[in-house]
């Protein structure tokens, strides 16, 4: 059956159970709330912005906004776009469309107007939802998009010229179910590449793929009704979304975050009560900093009942979480992989009481198929390096319009390639080696930057790291680590030099640099823009220390 069931269900069975919450601490109440919504904040004016929504106004709001999707001609199998910061308006617009039976088509919100209107144009997007931190930006290129384009403004006040408003106008249509027709087998949602290696793909999923989702997220978490979830990453992306699809399928409370600072962090999960907290590796790291110095107490939140943390998205050094063990001894940790290709993050995951192998990825997760090939895609024996290949009911259906692409990392028989690089233990779980494409080969020789990040993340000076290949005349390749220092820290050259002693000499970086390390918003390090950064002549050129 399609998610939006869940949703209706939630509003029969918890229909004034909270749903949603939008906190949003750097914000101030100054806002009339409208359309059914409704707060808990106190009336005094230093709160933080607070707002909810119960389950019952969540299916309500999802059904106006499909019955006006429907009034505004939009059909089963349209796109309709959403570029929203995390709001409370954002799920309910994305089952909205789903209830049409239109494809959901969430754009980054770091998308420039030229990377706008690619993805516009790439995805046949008809319908464009969009918020008020974005109208200069599709304002710049309104002439080009305008033509065959329904563009809608969700915020307060008028809309520009170019859009018509949401608030005006979806609040005046019929809050009742659909009876529009949705199987397993239709297209659901297109999702875009993360963009790191140029312009991004659009990924095409079926609903099925997003049901397995929830199932898997719900299948590994364990999410129960009393469990509350704190969202922070964006929900333009699968990752956030796919993990609170475990609340969708319980009818748990979420928190949507905005802000990243530890004490927004923890102050949310004490005020709010929340028990799972999904967490990239920079956010986690900042807490354990900001804990080391003594700037946050535990002592000073209500984190009790908290129970578990989990990181995906990107490799997880295995000292950041025997650290975070030594300041929350009773969480369950798990580490979540995937790809916005096989509908987000589960394909593969540690399991809760697997923390005697972290550092792992894992084993496959709930429905999936995995396996470790060569380059002829032929497993390669245990304990080898090879591409990581997955299969399962969360797979894309394709890149859309790009049939060439889709051949290159998927097979007749389902399975899909993922481009990582990976081995297998004796006792079958998988550890991430690197990208294809970040593998490092200098003087003939294979280097894995993974591995080498791994080893200098042991450096307490250490914040994050990232290893590049950059170009040398005689070795084709060198090793070069770029070095974020924690604050408070000093780490020189000759330190990162010394403590790299313990490496193979192959292994060991030739160029140190001390600058900040590039994430996206997923998390991931955006290597490309490292290798263009620093890629030079004279790859042994003398950096200054980092403090």
């Amino acid at each position: 059956m399609p998610i939006t069931k869940y949703l209706e269900k939630n509003a029969e069975l918890y229909a004034n159970d909270c749903a949603l919450v939008e906190l949003n601490p750097e914000m101030r109440e100054t806002r009339r709330i409208t359309w059914k919504e409704y707060e808990l904040t106190q009336p005094e004016p230093n709160l933080p912005y607070r707002r909810e929504i119960s389950w019952h106004i969540f299916n309500e709001k999802a059904n106006r906004c499909a019955h006006y999707l429907l009034e505004r001609g939009v059909r089963k199998g349209d796109k309709v776009g959403i570029l929203m910061m995390n709001c409370l308006e954002w799920l309910p617009i994305y089952f909205g469309i789903l209830k049409t039976g239109a494809l959901a088509v969430p754009l980054n919100f770091r998308y420039a107007s030229d990377e706008i209107e690619y993805c516009l144009n790439l995805a046949d997007i008809s319908v464009l939802f969009f918020g008020p931190e974005f109208i200069g930006r599709l304002e710049a290129i309104s002439e080009k998009i305008m033509q065959h384009r329904l563009l809608i403004f969700v915020g307060e006040g008028i809309a520009p010229t170019f859009s018509e408003s949401y608030f005006m106008s979806a609040m005046n249509y019929s809050s009742a179910n659909l009876d529009v027709e949705i199987s397993d087998d239709d297209d659901g949602a297109i999702y875009f590449s993360s963009g790191t290696t140029g312009f991004p793909k659009a990924i095409l999923h079926k609903h099925r793929a997003l049901m397995h989702s929830a199932a898997v997220e719900q299948k590994h978490h364990g999410q129960t009704k009393d469990d509350v979830f704190l969202c922070i990453p964006p929900l333009y992306h699968t990752g956030a979304k796919m993990h609170w699809f475990g609340s969708l399928i319980s009818g748990g409370k979420a928190v949507l975050l905005r802000g990243t600072k530890p004490e927004t962090v923890l102050k949310a999960v004490s005020d709010e009560r929340c028990t799972i907290v999904w967490l990239l590796v920079p956010w986690a790291q900042d807490i354990l900093d900001a804990l080391d110095r003594g700037e946050l107490k535990i002592s000073d939140y209500h984190l009790e009942q908290w129970r578990l943390m989990h990181i995906g998205a990107q490799p997880v050094p295995k000292k950041l979480i025997e650290d975070w063990k030594k300041y929350f001894p009773h969480h369950d940790y798990d580490t979540n992989y995937g790809l916005s290709e096989s509908i987000g993050p589960g394909c593969v995951h540690l399991g809760i009481g697997n923390t005697h192998k972290i550092g792992a990825i894992g084993i496959a997760g709930y429905g999936w198929q995995v396996k470790i090939v060569d380059e002829k895609r032929k497993e390669v024996a245990q304990g080898q390096v090879g591409e990581l290949a997955v299969k399962g009911p969360g797979v894309m259906v394709c890149y859309y319009k790009n049939p060439e692409a889709t051949a290159e990392v998927m097979d007749n028989d389902g399975w899909l390639y993922t481009g990582d690089m990976a081995q297998m233990d004796n006792d079958g779980f998988i550890y991430l080696v690197d990208r294809k494409k970040d593998v490092i080969i200098t003087g003939g020789e294979n280097l894995y930057p993974v591995q080498i990040e791994d080893f200098l993340h042991k450096m307490e000076a250490v914040k994050d790291v990232a290893v590049i290949g950059l170009a040398d005349k005689r070795l084709g390749e060198i090793a070069a680590a770029v070095i974020e220092v924690k604050q408070g820290f000093k780490c020189t050259e000759e330190d990162v030099n010394n403590f790299c002693m313990a490496l193979p000499k192959y292994k060991r970086p030739r160029k140190i640099i001390f600058a900040p390390v590039p994430r996206n918003p997923t998390g991931k390090i955006e290597k490309p823009k490292l290798r263009e950064m620093y890629r030079t002549e004279d790859p042994f050129a003398s950096m200054t220390s980092g403090e």
